[in-house]
This record gives C-alpha cells, structure tokens and sequence, in this order.
C-alpha cells in the first residue's frame, strides 16, 4: 500500500542541535548568495521580459520559500536561466498577466507532483533531452543578448530565432563601439576574476566595475550611448502588493502547455541540483518534499508580479562552498536580497545593459554543456538523433515541442531497442534441462516432446511491440501442430494487446483444432490473463507454472484426442 505523503521541510530537522556556529556559518554563506544572487536575478528578469527588480522579488520570496519548506538543507532558490526563453515566449503573446497564470499554473503542477510522490521524475527523462534544450536554451539566451551586447539600435528583438538573426544582420551596422567594449570588457572580467579570488562573484565585479566606468564617461566624457537599466526601466525599490489575476477558462487552456513546460523545468532542475549537493555535502534530499515547496513558491511569487523560480545549481554551490550548513543559509540570502532592493536598488538604474548582456553570455556558455554534447555525439544512433532534434527544436520553434518530441522520440527508440532484444524461438523436438531452470524434472536428461508438438518461446516483455512480432513469426512458420506450448518463463509483463494477440492466437488455433498450453506464466501475467477471460477460452488447467507439467499435458491430450495427430506437419 502506497504511503501517505508527509510534509516535513528539512528546515524542521536541520534547527535540531543547531548552535551558534552553525548560525555564523549560514550567516556568511547567506550573505555572500544574496550577493551572488543580485546580478543575475537583475539580468534574468530583464532578459525574461520583466522589469529588473521583478527578479529581485522572484530571488527574495521564491528563494524564503524554498528554503523555508524545501526538502534540501543547503538548495538556493530563484529565478534561472533556463525561463527565459519560455517566459519571453510567454509575455510575447500572452502579456505579463498570462505569464502569472502559467506560472501559478505550474506551480499546482509541481504541488500535485510532490503530494502524488512523483519526485523521482527526474530519472524518466533521457540525459540526451536534458543536454538538448539545456544547450538550446543557451544558445537562445546568447541570440537575445546581441543587442545590449553590441549595443544596436533595435526597436524591438523578434521572438524567433530567424526573425532575430536577420534582425541583427540588418541592424549590425548600427553598433555602438562603447558598448561593445563594455560588454566585451565584462565577459573578460567574469573569467578572469575566479583565477584572482574564487570566493568573490566574477559578475559582481564586472557590475561594480563598468557600471563606475560607465558613469565616469557620462560624467567628464560626454560619452552617453552605453545604454543603461535606468534608461529603459523605471525601477521600483519596494515589494509589490499582491494582486490575484484574472483566469478564464480559455486563457488556462491555452497556457496549460506552457505551465506543463515551466513545472517540468522547474521539477527537472531543482532535483537535478538538490542530488549535485547531495554529492558534495553527503546529505539525502527529499525529492517529493522538494517539489512542494517548489510549487507552493510558483504559486504565491507570481502573485507579486514575479517569474518561475527553481533550485539554482550555482548558487546552490555558492552556498555550500561558503559553509551552508542548513536553510537557514538560504533564508538570509533572501533578506540580503530584500534589504538591497529597499535600500540599493535605484543604484541598479547605472549598470550598463551591455554588462548586463556579457553576464547572460556568460551564463549562456556555462549552460551550454558544449562538452557534454561532444561526448553524447559520439553514443548510440538513436541517442545523437533525440538529442539534435531536442536541441534543433528547442532553438528553431520552443522548449514546450521540443520536451514533447523530444520524450516521445524517445520512448519509441526505447521500445524499439526492448521489442529487438525481445527473442522468439521454437522447439520440436526436446528440451535441454541444463539450458532451462523452471524445468522440474532436472533428474532427466532430457525432455523429449510427442509428436506433434512445440513449443513457441518468448524472451522478453510481451508487450504492443513485440506482439505483433510474435504473431508474424507465427504465421511466418505456417506449422499445424497437434499443440501449441507457448512458454512464457521470461516474460515479466503483459499488456492489452499483448494480450489481444495471444487471444486471437488461440481463437485461430481452436479454428484449426490445434491446443494451446501456456507455459512458465508468472503471477503477474497469469492474474493479467484471469482478467482478460483466459482461463474460460483455453481452461484454467491448460495455463502451467512450468514446462514439465505443460508437457504432460500436451500428453494427456494427444492420448485424449488422437486424431489431432493429421496436424502434424509433413517434415516431421
């Protein structure tokens, strides 16, 4: 019987025995994410569509919320790269309102998820997929970036990836050398800064560092075509109110697709970076509990105004790296947030866009997984083509075909690679007992079968992909046997039309007067068969547990109905 679910946050277990130690560890590890935190979740809300302290507000509450009810002591919550595409996608043809609908959306998706105790999702989805559209996310987020990188003179970026390459070579002209430098400067110091101090944000300096650079020019310089965040956003340096969209019945059904892609990235990358930390810190997260607090952050940000949240992987390590100890850690990094959009944030109005835009490059090449990508080009066929077309769908149309062909691709690949290892042999004339363990007359040497019998075998799953294999082979043979013994040792499973074919089977052989045993049929396939009405179309006494006792009876009713003999086919 399936267990209940039990809602017990990590954060319950993690204060027990908890000290002051622990608390200065959490301390400085909190402080040093919210500072983390900031520059992305600025460029993350701006490159997702929204206002820039919108993901500052997504990083506070989002990350409180994970932290407070998550299922991992050391997970950092808030808005990450692999939304953007999806929410621009969404606030492009729905507007902000329709991005809060599916977010919520997804939210409740990723509560029923976690109370069904689904938190093993993430092991149903094929490495290849995951590489696809992480990569093509990537390479997404890197084209939208090319104009606050370069600084082009652009109305309006369009949401293709066609319409935005030929937008840039028509625009390309218009390049402001400033901000190209800037940019370019950024990227530079964001690499560079790891070698000289690991502890201090490569993208925080790049902030301070252009931004003072940037106002330096304007100041004594003249120089005025670096664009800037105050440039094109009016900041708000307090939370917003709460306020409940409206959600009819039309608006729901067209984002529902949309909200399913949100909760499985969403459900995808927390439980992808709670395992990472898991590695690192030696510790067990709860996947279910994960994924509730995952959901319940979806449901109540948006409501705020602010973007999808999941587990950030490079925060998470931030953390950990710094000495996060429990959720704690998590929780101050959402206060440092909250107290540097109520008393810093209008200074955010002089960081440079191009800045902005050489973090997201950054960002967009640590995701790329361009080395993972190398190595699965070199796997399996099947493998190299789920992952092109992911990756090819996810660049050229949006992440929510490109999870769905991507999965359904790749579970006909699986059940066409379980239907080739799945054999079907026949035997006529004896049976090795060395070769055959459910045989329970080992003493012989061997099982010879009557005239007039044999034995069709089945190895593997008996399911829609290998049923109607086994009814070509069948009618392939062309044999008229006295009777049919279907061993089925090694079969584990049965499904409806594995079973219509095994059905069909007998009904044409009883039209031909030829017997059908059922041999070796395990507990589970024998109850499938009760159902399906087997014990009244062949007799209940005619489905063996093993192939001794179908054997003996093909015996009993060869003597029984001698004149089934006719059947026998000439060769033997």
């Amino acid at each position: 019987m399936m267990k209940t679910f039990s809602f017990r946050p990590k954060l319950l277990t993690s204060l027990k025995n908890y000290n002051r130690t622990d608390f200065t560890a959490d301390l400085m590890a909190g402080l040093i994410v919210g500072i983390v935190a900031l520059p992305l979740a600025i460029a993350f809300g701006i490159a997702s569509g929204v206002s820039p302290e919108k993901g500052i507000v997504t990083a506070i509450i989002a990350g409180f919320l994970i932290s407070l009810l998550g299922g991992s002591r050391v997970q950092i919550g808030g808005p990450t790269g692999a939304f953007i595409v999806i929410v621009y996608g969404i606030i492009q043809q729905y507007g902000e309102t329709g991005l809060i609908v599916a977010t919520i959306l997804a939210g409740a998706f990723l509560v029923l998820l976690g109370l069904c105790k689904l938190g093993t999702i993430i092991k149903f989805i094929p490495y290849p997929i995951v590489v696809g559209f992480t990569s093509g996310i990537a390479v997404t987020i890197f084209t939208t970036q090319i104009r606050d990188l370069f600084g082009l003179r652009m109305e309006e970026v369009p949401a293709d990836f066609i319409g935005k390459c030929a937008a840039y070579f028509h625009d390309f002209p218009t390049l402001d050398p400033w901000s190209t430098a800037v940019g370019i400067a950024s990227i530079a110091i964001i690499f560079l800064t790891p070698r000289l101090n690991r502890r201090i944000p490569g993208s925080l300096v790049a902030i301070v560092v252009m931004t003072l650079i940037v106002w330096l020019l304007r100041q004594y310089a003249g120089i005025t075509s670096v664009e800037t965040i105050g440039d094109r956003f009016s900041i708000q340096a307090t939370l917003p109110d709460a306020e409940i969209p409206e959600m009819s019945w039309e608006t729901i059904r067209g984002l529902l697709p949309a909200a399913l892609t949100i909760a499985v990235l969403g459900a995808i990358e927390s439980l992808l970076s709670a395992t990472v930390a898991d590695g690192v810190t030696g510790d067990r997260h709860d996947s279910n509990q994960e994924l509730l607090a995952q959901g319940i952050a979806n449901m109540v940000t948006p409501l705020f105004g602010g973007i999808p949240a999941t587990g950030a992987i490079a925060r998470t390590m931030t953390n950990i790296n710094n000495g996060g100890r429990t959720p704690i850690a998590g929780i101050v990094h959402a206060v440092v947030l909250l107290l540097i959009l109520i008393l810093l944030m209008p200074l955010a109005g002089y960081i440079p866009m191009a800045c902005l835009a050489g973090v997201l490059v950054v960002v967009s090449y640590n995701m790329s997984e361009w080395r993972s990508f190398r190595a699965l080009m070199k796997n399996p066929k099947t493998d190299v083509a789920v992952l092109l077309i992911t990756f090819l769908l996810t660049v050229f149309f949006d992440l929510t075909i490109a999870i769905e062909v991507g999965v359904v691709i790749a579970c006909l690949f699986f059940m066409k690679r379980i239907a080739e290892t799945t054999r079907i042999s026949v035997i006529r004339d004896e049976i090795d007992p060395a070769a055959d363990t459910d045989l329970t007359t080992v003493d012989e040497p061997r099982l010879s079968l009557p005239k007039g019998v044999e034995v069709y075998e089945i190895d593997g799953p008996f399911f829609f992909g290998i049923a109607n294999k086994f009814e070509e082979t069948m009618a392939e043979l062309g044999d008229r046997p006295a009777v049919r013994i279907i061993r089925m040792r090694r079969v584990p499973l049965i499904d409806s039309t594995g079973i219509h074919n095994l059905t069909n089977l007998c009904r044409m052989s009883q039209r031909e007067n030829i017997r059908i045993i059922l041999s070796g049929v395990n507990g589970q396939v024998r109850e499938a068969l009760r159902k399906a009405g087997f014990y009244e179309l062949i007799g209940e006494k005619y489905i063996c547990s093993h192939i001794d006792e179908a054997v003996a009876q093909a015996n009993e009713y060869m003597i029984a109905h001698p004149l089934s003999r006719k059947n026998r086919p000439v060769h033997d």
